[in-house]
């Protein structure tokens, strides 16, 4: 079902798709990581194809000179088998999980490490059949990944039926002229053309497949209205995201306060503790405005800043913190300190600016 259906209209927030990946929840195509993992295996197998047959023709001698001396159950066999093979596998295990974690961190932008994904939860465990079959085959996605797999198959089959046919009666004449070692090193070269060329296919269709995934992802992970209030109440009591909101509010103070101070016509402070500055202009409002305030050393910087200009300041502690707490820059002042103001706006030619 579309996201629109579900009345999921609103794009996903900043904070929604940071939530989903701290959760391991990213846009990726496993088709992706799997043609990076084929390509370099099979790179690595034709790399180190010669020195992989010798070490299986060691292995092959080993044991044909001494089959008749020693129990199949030998611990020197044992161990002489599992060093060959880890000898072998291991090369060729490195250069996949490489492939496969290179693949995964191109498509995340970083790694994403998450333990949610993996947590046991119960009704995980339950078999849900039903369900099962709706997500893999009775729906849009399950068919689309059944059409991608007998696609997948439908190449492999067409790719090795062109060159097997091509190759097929020169090959079998070398093996009816007895030349073994060279009829395994054809169907060798074949087999790496074959899977070469079939993972650098899969790497090509992986890329279309990859933005599929990503705009599925997105659709996913659409809001509806009431969500998107829902998490804006939920942001507003984070403490980390209040902390951050608080930073960027003093950044931007900052950032105007010297013009904001400057052309101010007063600094009501506590005196330490609170500043507030005040402009009144009568073609804009019928009262005076906050223009900056601050608490400590935000303070101390509106006082400093109003010293240098010249602007001047009026200890009045209960105006002051009564104007920090109940207005914002840009506010009118309340009527409750009109009076109080007003008082202040008439003295004001006993300081001098």
């Amino acid at each position: 079902m579309a996201a629109e259906d579900e009345g999921r209209t609103e794009e996903p927030s900043e904070y929604k798709l940071e939530k989903a990946r701290k959760e391991g929840r990213v846009p990726k195509s496993p088709e992706v990581s799997a043609a990076l993992v084929l390509i370099l295996s099979v790179v690595t197998l034709i790399f180190l194809g010669k020195w992989i047959f010798y070490q299986c023709l060691s292995l092959y001698q080993f044991y044909f000179e001494r089959c008749g001396q020693y129990d199949l159950q030998e611990p020197a066999l044992i161990t002489f088998f599992l060093s060959t093979f880890l000898k072998i596998v291991i090369p060729i295990a490195i250069i996949a999980a490489a492939g496969g974690f290179f693949g995964n961190i191109v498509q995340t932008r970083g790694i994403v490490f998450s333990l949610k994904p993996i947590s046991p939860k119960f009704s995980n465990i339950v078999p849900k059949f039903g369900e099962f079959f709706k997500k893999t085959i009775f729906s849009a996605k399950g068919l689309f990944n059944i059409a991608k797999s007998l696609g997948k198959v439908a190449v492999i089959v067409i790719i090795a039926f062109i060159f097997i046919k091509g190759d097929l009666f020169e090959l079998l004449e070398i093996i009816k002229n007895g030349q073994i070692v060279v009829a395994i090193g054809r169907i060798a070269t074949m087999a790496a053309q074959i899977l070469l060329l079939v993972a650098f296919i899969f790497l090509v269709i992986s890329i279309p497949d990859f933005f599929i995934q990503r705009h599925e992802f997105r659709e996913s992970m659409k809001m509806t209205k009431q969500e998107v209030k829902e998490e804006y109440k939920e942001m507003e009591g984070d403490p980390e995201v209040k902390g951050r909101l608080k930073q960027m509010q003093q950044q931007l103070l900052s950032q105007n306060i010297p013009k904001a101070v400057s052309e101010s016509d007063v600094v009501i402070t506590n005196p330490t503790h609170f500043a507030v500055a005040l402009k009144y202009d009568r073609f804009e409002s019928d009262a005076p405005k906050v223009t900056a305030k601050g608490e400590d050393e935000l303070a101390f910087t509106i006082r400093r800043i109003a010293n240098e200009n010249n602007i001047p300041i009026v200890e009045d502690k209960p105006v002051a913190r009564g104007l920090y707490t109940e207005t914002e820059v840009g506010d009118i002042i309340p009527e409750t300190y009109y009076r109080t103001i007003s008082i202040i706006y008439s003295h004001l030619k006993n300081y001098s600016k």
